[in-house]
This record gives structure tokens, C-alpha cells and sequence, in this order.
């Protein structure tokens, strides 16, 4: 790439302690077949040595902005204000990526005028990057709203890039920024399922297409921390980051809301499941029944398969291990995410 030429892609990468992972994320981006790109590496307040690894790099790609601790929204919107390409793509600094994401996301917007937002299938890699032979392989044609509420075939936050366009269109002034006049993407008083509000606001507000790519080309790291965090606290932030949404969207939240829930729930009862959690696990899975039985029809095969985790959660030893990897299993197959 010729240095004077202006990129094609900014690659936001927040980060947060996160220094034994962040040489493979950004050689990941160094690695990558499409060239026209800048990297914005935003420091959220590291305290250990990521900064110093960041400030190795003899690459004139790489730009470094430091802030004080505010979280994945913040440092998020920090390097969406930086940036300068024509597309944004998103880059968790514990994540890594294919060396064909960006070329196959450059063909995916030219092909398509009114792509607003292009993801990827991803994989599901261990603390020690060893593929764990499952993923997330979500739906990706004809995304509507309603798939992003109920399902959020995005999946995380290392598969999507927008077109800056798309983000103008959803960006806010946040009436307590007092006296400073700042764009937000992302909502800064949400601390998870802040890419869902993101996504919904897309949806039901512009007229920008949302679709995948029918390929596994993001690396998405699940860690022991990840899957020990607390259940009850990502439903709350779940339900008061679709909430911001029910006064203005009122017949679409209505139309909807027990479905996304019944799912959100059936969600947890699988994570639930993956740390042996028997009677989060049969609650979670009761409450998505209750909420909405649909789950059970629309996709009986998984909604049976969790309940059956959650149930055998309570036997010891080799047969809570099989029906655990079986059920872990199962997000591998084609499927919408969640």
C-alpha cells in the first residue's frame, strides 16, 4: 500500500490489559491480503504492558490514542472519531482475524450500494488460540429487525464492518457531553449488548441493507473469565439495551419482545449449561419456555438439546461432560446467533 494513499478501512481495535493477545490481533490486521487500511489502537486505560507493545510496531498504519478508562462503547467511539476510512471495521483486542476478512468485506460493499452493515461467520478459539472445532455460523441473507432483536445474527463484536455512511446515520449527541460537541456510535451507558442497541438502531431507523458473509473469517476467543461472568447481570444489560427502543419503535418492541427474550433466555440456560450451573440452568430454561413457548417449535432441536443440558446438569462426571459438549456443539451448525 502506498503510504499517501488514504485508507480503504479503519480497523478499531479497543483495548484493555490485554497484553498477552494483542501481538496476534494486530499481526492479524498486518496480515491482511487487502492493504488499504489504518489500524487506530485505542488505549482504554491499560494498566500492564500493552501500550508497550503496541508502541513496538514500525508501522506507520498503526495509531495509538490513549484515554482513561470508560469501556468498550467509549473506546469504540474514540476510534470511530479518528478514524478516516470509508469503511469501520471492529476488531476486539483479544480476537484475531482470517488474512481474507477485509478483502472479502471490500467485494461484499462494492457488489452491494445499499450495504450498510457486512459480518462474517466466525470460530471459536481457547485461551491458547487452539481452535475448538465450533463457532457461530448465523444467517445472512435478508436481515431484518426482527432477526436482530430476537437472534443478532452479528454474533460479536470482531465480525462486523460498517460503512461510514451508515454509522453518520445513527450517530447521537449525548445531552450530558456538556461542552463538547461529540458524535456517539455506541451507547457509553451500556456495558454489554451495546452492539445489539447499535444494530437495532440501524435497522428500524435508515434504510441500510444488513447482511453476512457466508464465510468463517473471525477468530472469536472464549476464555475462562468470559464464560464464569455473571448471568443475571448480562440479562439486565441486555433488557435495558432493547428497552431504549420501546417508546420510540412501540409496535415493533411489542410485536417481538417475548420471542427476542424467550431467546436471550434459552442463551443463558446454555451458558448456564457450560458451567454447570443446575439451577440457573433449569431456571433459565423454564423462564424462555414460559416467556414464549415459540422457541420450542422454531427451533426444536436446540431448545431440546438445552433443556436437556440443563436437566442432566445435575449428574455427576462423564454424563454432564458428553451432553455438555453436545450442546456446546451445537452453535456450530448453521444457525441464527444466540
Amino acid at each position: 500500500m502506498n503510504m499517501n494513499s488514504p485508507p480503504i478501512f479503519s480497523v478499531v481495535v479497543p483495548m484493555y490489559n490485554v497484553e498477552k493477545y494483542i501481538d496476534e490481533c494486530i499481526q492479524s490486521i498486518l496480515d491482511q491480503t487487502y492493504e488499504r487500511f489504518e489500524i487506530i489502537c485505542v488505549d482504554d486505560g491499560c494498566t500492564d504492558k500493552t501500550v508497550h507493545k503496541v508502541k513496538a510496531y514500525e508501522d506507520s498504519r498503526i495509531r495509538l490514542i490513549q484515554q482513561e478508562n470508560g469501556g468498550l462503547s467509549a473506546a469504540r467511539n474514540t476510534g470511530i472519531r479518528y478514524s478516516r476510512g470509508l469503511y469501520i471495521a471492529f476488531l476486539d483486542s483479544d480476537d484475531f482475524w482470517h488474512p481474507d476478512k477485509l478483502q472479502a468485506h471490500f467485494d461484499h460493499f462494492e457488489e452491494n450500494a445499499n450495504l450498510g452493515l457486512s459480518y462474517t461467520a466466525s470460530l471459536f478459539v481457547d485461551e491458547e488460540s487452539r481452535e475448538m472445532g465450533i463457532g457461530q455460523h448465523p444467517k445472512v441473507k435478508q436481515i431484518t429487525a426482527r432477526d436482530i432483536f430476537c437472534r443478532n445474527p452479528v454474533g460479536n463484536g470482531s465480525a462486523p464492518v460498517l460503512r461510514r455512511a451508515a454509522l453518520n446515520q445513527i450517530a447521537f449527541f449525548d445531552a450530558g457531553d456538556q461542552g463538547k460537541d461529540r458524535l456517539y456510535y455506541f451507547d457509553e451507558n451500556l456495558r454489554q449488548s451495546e452492539d445489539v442497541d447499535c444494530w437495532l438502531r440501524l435497522a428500524l431507523s435508515t434504510q441500510w441493507a444488513i447482511e453476512g458473509i457466508d464465510r468463517a473469517l473471525c477468530y472469536y476467543r472464549v476464555n475462562s473469565e468470559g464464560l464464569s461472568c455473571n448471568l443475571e447481570k448480562q440479562l439486565s444489560s441486555w433488557e435495558r439495551a432493547i428497552s431504549k427502543h420501546r417508546v420510540r419503535f412501540k409496535s415493533f418492541y411489542e410485536k417481538h419482545y417475548s420471542l427476542a427474550k424467550a431467546y436471550q433466555l434459552r442463551y443463558l440456560a446454555r451458558r448456564a449449561v457450560m458451567n454447570k450451573q443446575s439451577s440457573a440452568a433449569l431456571g433459565y430454561v423454564s423462564r424462555s419456555l414460559y416467556c414464549n413457548i415459540s422457541v420450542l417449535f422454531q427451533e426444536p432441536g436446540r431448545t431440546a438439546m438445552t433443556i436437556a443440558g440443563a436437566f442432566l446438569t445435575l449428574f455427576p462426571g462423564f454424563i454432564y461432560r458428553a451432553v455438555r459438549d453436545l450442546a456446546f456443539a451445537s452453535l456450530a451448525k448453521p444457525k441464527q446467533s444466540g
